[in-house]
């Protein structure tokens, strides 16, 4: 009965925000659209692939190790092990399904009436991603034609994996680990696979309208952010949560997972100028400055709040200004960065702190507070604080508030229903004993060492 009430709540909360749904994209193409395609090797430039393939494995290093270590270390000792599986799990499911189904949903044109909402089976199947040596050619998307499809395909699974892994934050201690991963999946496909193909495949019908998205702070921050608190109200709280002190087990692996993100986060952001350029080169100088800017006003923030700085504040500083640098790091300069940054870092402290209170929902490790919140911030102020000098295009304030609220509303509403799905299945949460007895004896039958 409280399972079902909280469905309600979410799906009420969805259908509210549900307004009609304009999104972002990096600019309109200026040549009509192609379907990927065999081209020669020789087309194939050699340090943009090598650049991206080492974005590639900056990425992943963000969720592994990073973000199970950065979880890890935030929760209570008996549930590490859960928490650590349930990233590595996520990360497993989700690239067998992107290159069997996902991919082609999100990065290949539509066909007919639905070219601007979803991809078409070019891809599907584990298809398409050619080399033949013997005749020398190679696959390359529409999108990257100047390297290997294989790695662009490798290099946009790793932010569905880290975007899918985010979610986890909100839910951890008390979800089921078999309803978590059958969630990750069609989570997945019906949600994550739709908005990137509207917002990064140049036929997606938000693909037109100009708002400014550079490394997915829409696709990635602001879809986490909400699906996790949808995910925390519909779980509910964790037992004895505001009643009892739930001590992190160890905040050092927590700043080494912080560390993982913030070196991996150059791959993010810089690897999404798909090349080895100016334009990298600016992205990967504005995403330090902004993570620095977002540690010292989170810092700020609590100083004059606590009397005193934390490392966890800290991190959770660090994270707040790479997240809102994302959408915006191929559009504004230095100075710009250092702006989104600081105001990055107080909005996100308000969010893991008052805002979290207002909403009464048990997001266990701030997942809305910081994404959410971050992504919102980066989204609005790459409109005013875009630079078209940068890179010929203009921001707008208005775009980037209808774009917001656009992603927000569709994961919102489609977060709930992929849940109600899931609870069709499998049971979500753990029995009350195994809740008590932690996560990682009930799930796993493992536990750390003394």
């Amino acid at each position: 009965m409280h399972q079902n009430r909280r469905f309600l709540v979410a799906l009420t909360c969805g259908l509210t925000l549900a307004t009609p749904s304009l999104l972002w994209a990096q600019a309109a193409p200026a040549e009509p659209l192609t379907a990927p395609a065999l081209v020669a090797v020789d087309n194939i430039h050699n340090a943009d692939t090598a650049w991206l393939m080492v974005s590639t494995a900056l990425v992943l290093l963000m969720t592994l190790p990073g973000i199970a270590l950065f979880y890890g270390g935030m929760v209570r000792r008996h549930n590490v092990i859960n928490t650590m599986a349930s990233v590595v799990g996520i990360a497993a499911v989700v690239s067998v399904l992107w290159f069997a189904l996902a991919y082609s949903l999100a990065f290949t044109p539509g066909d007919g009436t639905l070219a601007g909402w979803i991809g078409g089976a070019q891809r599907m199947g584990f298809a398409g991603l050619d080399f033949l040596g013997a005749s020398g050619q190679v696959a390359v998307s529409h999108i990257a034609p100047h390297v290997p499809e294989s790695v662009f395909a490798m290099f946009q699974l790793t932010f569905a994996i880290i975007t899918c892994a985010l979610v986890v934050g909100a839910l951890v201690e008390r979800m089921r680990f078999g309803a978590l991963l059958l969630f990750a999946g069609l989570w997945l496909l019906l949600v994550y696979a739709p908005v990137a193909h509207w917002v990064w495949e140049p036929g997606g019908w938000l693909a037109q309208l100009g708002a400014l998205d550079f490394a997915g702070g829409a696709v990635v921050h602001i879809n986490a952010g909400a699906a996790a608190l949808v995910c925390a109200y519909a779980l509910g709280p964790r037992q004895g949560y505001g009643r009892e002190p739930f001590i992190p087990f160890n905040l050092g692996l927590t700043m080494a997972g912080t560390g993982l993100l913030w070196v991996g986060w150059f791959g993010f952001n810089a690897g999404s100028a798909l090349a080895a350029d100016g334009r990298a080169g600016l992205a990967l100088a504005v995403t330090h400055i902004a993570a620095a800017a977002g540690a010292v006003a989170w810092m700020g923030a609590e100083w004059l709040a606590r009397k005193r700085a934390s490392l966890l504040g800290l991190c959770s500083g660090v994270v707040a200004g790479l997240v809102a640098i994302t959408p915006a790091a191929g559009f504004v300069t230095p100075r710009s960065a250092l702006i989104i940054g600081l105001v990055a870092g107080v909005a996100c402290y308000w969010g893991a702190t008052g805002l979290k209170r207002r909403l009464r929902a048990d997001d266990s490790l701030d997942v809305f507070g910081v994404h959410g919140v971050g992504g919102l911030v980066g989204a609005l102020l790459t409109g005013v604080l875009a630079d078209p000098a940068i890179s010929g295009l203009e921001g707008s304030l208005l775009k980037q508030l209808i774009a917001c609220v656009a992603v927000l509303a569709y994961s919102v509403l489609m977060t709930a229903v992929v849940l109600w799905i899931t609870s069709r299945f499998a049971r979500l949460r753990v029995r009350e004993g195994d809740e008590r007895a932690g996560l990682d004896l009930a799930l796993h039958n493992e536990q750390l060492g003394h």
